[in-house]
């Protein structure tokens, strides 16, 4: 309990700046549409007229671009870029960190297993990203309702709950790594680095029409056309999601418990 709070404890800024950065992303849009609000059907026919590629590759629902929803899943992509990038530097961060700190040595004496630290640390971090996610869910969905008249909740806070999926894919991502790297210089370099790798492989299958890229990228696994459709997420890229994050936390669970793990 005590590794939780701590960790819990250092990253409060973090939190208030990824979450009040996302917010902020978001709540500008959702003002922008609201100022195009009577412009809409120019900006669609805009929108319309671009090419076919751009507007897969960029997630422009060009049909549903009138509707807040629509508008929202747009800058949505970008959001949820940040999130993302957030969760891989929590994962990473979490082994390697007490290396380059150089407190690993601290942390082993104490009367703690390694599957209790571990078991903490990721508490932790899910922790992080839940209190996050609220921040955003909250204020992002008092200002849209404050500001527009009318749109459909539930699509739009199933849109924006995607977030939270994807962030648990790419901490799990990072965990695994950490714990298997032991060492790393630049927490940073490596998230940026795997986070844009996967970004751009999704849209490059968007821009190609190549639907089993989809697989292979967690952006790509939430789509907001199909959610804005069906009012639900589909059935095998969630189950892929789910698998992933077994396979990454167990895995990262059986290298952390076996590996040496050098002293200062």
């Amino acid at each position: 309990m005590n590794i939780f709070l701590h960790e819990l404890k250092s990253y409060r800024r973090s939190i208030i700046l990824w979450a009040c950065s996302m917010t902020f992303l978001a709540v500008v849009y959702i003002f922008l549409f609201k100022g195009l609000e009577h412009d809409i059907e120019s900006f669609k026919f805009f929108l319309d007229n671009m090419p076919a590629m751009i507007k897969k590759g960029f997630n422009i629902l060009v049909d549903s671009i009138s509707t807040l929803e629509g508008f929202y899943s747009f800058v949505f992509s970008f959001v949820i870029l940040c999130g993302a990038i957030q969760a891989m530097n929590l994962g990473t961060a979490m082994v390697t960190k007490e290396i380059r700190d150089k407190t690993v040595d601290f942390l082993m004496t104490k009367p703690v297993s390694r599957m209790n630290i571990m078991t903490s640390k990721l508490m932790a971090a899910f922790f992080v990203l839940l209190i996050t996610n609220i921040i955003y869910l909250g204020l992002t969905i008092l200002t849209a309702v404050a500001v527009v008249e009318a749109f459909h909740l539930k699509i739009f806070f199933m849109i924006s709950l995607t977030m939270f999926f994807v962030q648990l894919i790419f901490m799990a991502l990072g965990t695994l790594i950490s714990v298997i790297a032991g060492k790393i210089k630049s927490v940073i370099s490596v998230s940026l680095s795997t986070v844009f790798g996967f970004y751009i492989l999704g849209s490059l299958g968007s821009f190609l029409g190549e639907e089993k890229v989809r697989y292979f990228s967690p952006f790509r696994y939430f789509d907001a056309a199909y959610i804005m459709k069906h009012a639900a997420y589909e059935t095998s890229f969630v189950v892929i999601g789910i698998a992933f994050l077994i396979v990454a936390i167990t895995s990262s669970y059986l290298v952390y418990l076996k590996k040496d793990i050098h002293a200062v």
